[in-house]
Parts: structure tokens; sequence; C-alpha cells
């Protein structure tokens, strides 16, 4: 078995796809039936698939994303449409900061 993509829900796929693309690399590509998704270097495909109500509860899967440097990481992801909630944390795993993409899915960066 190999994991082959992850699947997100969302109101609006194509906007989402672009800013993950922008975020992690890859070309956004939109599919039929209103699908759209994107394969970022090192990442297995990311999939936006289209539902038609929005987000009400916290995610029960997020992402974590490894970088050097969280600040730095959130301000490019604020620029591109994503929201920092709260401060970051840090524990005896290391730090992470909790982020918000432009349909309000929490995925933290995470260092080291």
């Amino acid at each position: 078995m190999r994991l082959d993509q992850i699947v997100v829900d969302c109101l609006e796929p194509a906007p989402l796809a672009r800013f993950w693309a922008a975020l992690l690399g890859g070309v956004p590509v939109d599919r039929a039936l209103g699908w759209s998704h994107v394969e970022p270097p090192g990442w297995p495909r990311i999939s936006f698939q289209p539902v038609p109500e929005g987000k009400s509860v916290k995610n029960r899967l997020h992402l974590d994303i490894a970088v050097d440097d969280i600040p730095g990481a959130a301000g490019v992801a604020v620029r591109l449409g994503a929201a920092i909630v709260g401060e970051v944390v840090t524990d005896e795993q290391g730090s992470f900061q909790v982020m918000f993409d432009p349909a309000g899915n929490e995925f933290c960066f995470v260092s080291g």
C-alpha cells in the first residue's frame, strides 16, 4: 500500500489548489467536475473536491509542514491568503505555528 493523494473538501477547489501550489510548489491543475489538484515536489498529490457546504468545525486531519524558519514561512503563507492562529508553541518535540489556509483548513509549520 501507499498513500496516493490527500483530498480536501472545499467550496472553491481552483483557488485553493493555487494557494497550495504557491506555498509548496507544483502546478495547479483544474479537472473535470470541479476538482483541482497540485503535486508539490516531495509530496503526494493534494486534491480539492468541490462540496456544497463550507467548513464549520475543526479539521480531524491536518498537514504539518517542516520549515527552518517558522515566522518566515508564516509570513509567506499570510501574503498568499493564509491566517496565523495564535502564537508559536514550543514543546519537547520542537516548535509549531497553527495556520488557516484561505478556506479555513488548519495546517501547521513545524521545526525542531
